[in-house]
């Protein structure tokens, strides 16, 4: 009689915990399900959206394990696990995670926000957080330049999302601002027809907008005059070098002087 008091009890137990184990398997099968349905709408919203490929990625692989948690919680409860407790350990592990990672978070953040606003792209030349560069890559917690001199700059994001950002290619064109100063006794009007020459005979100085040469300054030893040439911001260095080494030439050629300190000798009397 007791062996089939144990016999029955045991048969009304594997019943209880095969129901609830068929129950946990269906959860299990119908949420990866729902799952995966769930991941491939909001890689389609996000793709939709035009969001860098990088964040996608991450807002992906943050919805799944998200998902794959709560999934892993409902599976628990069906199997009668208490799950308040796992749920509190998983808010006090989240906190002390996001306190140990409180400048990591704010650089994801800032991340997020390039991403979404996009004050600039891949390829562009920006100048930021004191640094000139082509931007290489746009990662969730950083940001990689590549320097005018061929070196790799990595800034946070949360400092470049709350800095100045310029961005020199967004409008495609570039002004080039340089400053030659002559002689007060050279002829205004000859010198602005040299320097203008310059630039209208360089092929990389556009013609729309159109290069200016005006007096700047009649400083204490030279007539000043601002040379603005416009070119592709692809082209700007080429240019700038370029139009400054011609001018030099152009002046000497016409006999127009670049004042320069003299030194004057004083021979001493014996």
């Amino acid at each position: 009689m007791d062996i089939e008091k144990l016999t029955s009890k045991g048969i009304d137990i594997a019943v209880e915990y095969g129901i609830k184990v068929l129950g946990a398997i269906v959860i299990y099968i119908i949420g990866s399900w729902i799952i995966k349905k769930i991941l491939k709408a909001a890689q389609k919203i996000m793709t939709k959206k035009e969001l860098e490929v990088s964040l996608q990625k991450f807002l992906l692989n943050l919805l799944n394990w998200t998902l794959k948690i709560l999934l892993v919680l409902a599976i628990l409860a069906k199997l009668g696990v208490e799950t308040t407790s796992f749920a509190a350990i998983l808010a006090a592990a989240g906190l002390a995670v996001g306190m140990a990672l409180q400048g990591s978070l704010g650089n994801f953040a800032g991340g997020v926000l390039i991403m979404i606003f996009k004050p600039f792209k891949v390829n562009d030349l920006i100048e930021a957080q004191g640094e000139i560069g082509v931007v290489k890559e746009i990662d969730i917690f950083t940001t990689k330049l590549v320097g005018v001199t061929n070196r790799e700059i990595i800034l946070p994001n949360g400092a470049l999302s709350n800095g100045n950002i310029v961005n020199y290619s967004t409008e495609g064109t570039r002004r080039v601002d340089l400053v030659f100063g002559v002689s007060y006794d050279a002829d205004i009007k000859q010198t602005k027809d040299v320097l203008m020459n310059v630039l209208t005979s360089n092929t990389k100085v556009l013609k729309n907008p159109a290069p200016a040469v005006t007096v700047t300054e009649l400083a204490d030893s030279s007539v000043n005059f601002a040379v603005r040439p416009w070119c592709k911001s692809e082209d700007y260095w080429d240019v700038y070098f370029e139009v400054t080494e011609n001018v030099k030439l152009a002046l000497d050629a016409a006999n127009i002087e670049i004042p320069y300190p003299h030194q004057v000798e004083i021979q001493k009397k014996g």
